[in-house]
């Protein structure tokens, strides 16, 4: 029963992860296929690119609480559920079938369910992510480290169900950030409020 049920949870998380908010936003917007612009990506750091402040927001805020609606849809059935919905809709941001299963970097989407499943490593994450990013101006490089530090806090407290999830999540958020861990490394990755920045 609790099989099917997070099962269950996994799709509906995964139908609403794989929603392309930022790519139905800018063409509703009348500024075209974001995918053409940029580094390609729906998310918001690309909608930004239209020169739409407003529009990259609102990406943002809907490509977050997709994750944290998915968590509380499954929540209805369980914690465990709770979190096989978080997953779901973290997979389906990164992987939307709608678009031959190339979506977006999943940062915004691992930060609504963090939101969801336990807030303070939501907050965590961000303050993480504020920190590195006024200490060195990468946001590729902020998420990442936020993104391991929220695993290491979450093992830190005991919570095993999340710390297996959030790892899941920061493998696959690493895969993503490939490019971008290539031009750290390179020493080629734009900062924060530069003309090149790509995440």
């Amino acid at each position: 029963m609790m099989l099917g049920l997070c099962l269950l949870s996994l799709a509906i998380g995964y139908l609403l992860g794989s929603i392309p908010f930022g790519l139905i936003l800018t063409k509703l917007a009348g500024l075209g296929d974001v995918r053409t612009i940029g580094s390609g990506n729906i998310g918001a750091t690309n909608v930004l690119r239209t020169g739409n402040k407003a529009l990259a927001a609102l990406t943002l805020a809907l490509d977050l609480l997709k994750g944290t609606a998915a968590v509380l849809i499954g929540g209805l059935f369980g914690p465990y559920a709770a979190i096989a919905g978080g997953f779901g809709a973290f997979l389906g941001h990164l992987f939307p079938v709608w678009l031959g299963f190339r979506g977006g970097k999943g940062v915004a989407t691992f930060i609504g369910v963090a939101l969801g499943l336990y807030w303070p490593a939501a907050l965590g994450f961000c303050l993480v992510w504020l920190l590195v990013a006024v200490l060195t101006r990468y946001s590729s490089l902020s998420a990442l480290t936020a993104s391991v530090a929220t695993v290491l806090v979450l093992t830190f407290l005991g919570q095993w169900p999340m710390a297996i999830l959030f790892g899941l999540m920061t493998l696959l958020l690493y895969l993503r950030h490939a490019e971008n861990i290539g031009r750290l490394r390179r020493g080629e990755e734009s900062r924060i409020g530069g003309t090149k920045q790509r995440a």
